[in-house]
């Protein structure tokens, strides 16, 4: 499904997004690697393993980018004007090698936009969840999106 226009969206409208994500050891080595984050916990099994989480980690910002990256298709794809930020982004519970994820959003909030007539502001909150409905990363984004079709 293609992105949404502004006047087809409502606040308290939620999707579940269909593309679930098996995280592996390459894509958090990689995203790491890719950002520079030397983070032992990401990338040092051994030092994982005396952590208290006795394994590796996966980078935290690669868990946002993912919840964020399956969320597109069904929110913003061909219709967002520009992201204009994100706002209260929690993770509170880890996630490890192996973890499968998936997606949700609801509209938390929408309004028209001052500065650009015909488009409007769509809040979404995104949550990530692991195979046992945790959440694993939450947050807002405020997306700039175009009114109607063009």
């Amino acid at each position: 499904m293609a992105g949404r226009y502004f006047g087809q969206w409502a606040v308290g409208q939620t999707i579940v997004h269909d593309i679930r994500r098996t995280v592996t050891e390459t894509d958090n080595l990689l995203f790491s690697t890719m950002t520079h984050n030397p983070q032992p916990l990401h990338i040092d099994a051994e030092a994982a393993r005396a952590s208290e989480f006795g394994q590796i980690l996966v980078n935290g910002t690669f868990t946002f980018a993912l919840m964020i990256g399956l969320s597109v298709g069904d929110t913003t794809l061909g219709t967002l004007i520009a992201n204009l930020g994100y706002d209260r982004l929690v993770m509170p519970r880890p996630v490890f090698l192996g973890d499968t994820l998936r997606a949700e959003t609801e509209v938390a909030d929408m309004r028209a936009s001052k500065s650009r007539p015909g488009a409007g502001i769509v809040t979404f909150s995104h949550r990530m969840l692991n195979q046992r409905d945790e959440i694993v990363c939450q947050c807002l984004r405020m997306a700039l999106i175009k009114g109607g079709e063009a």
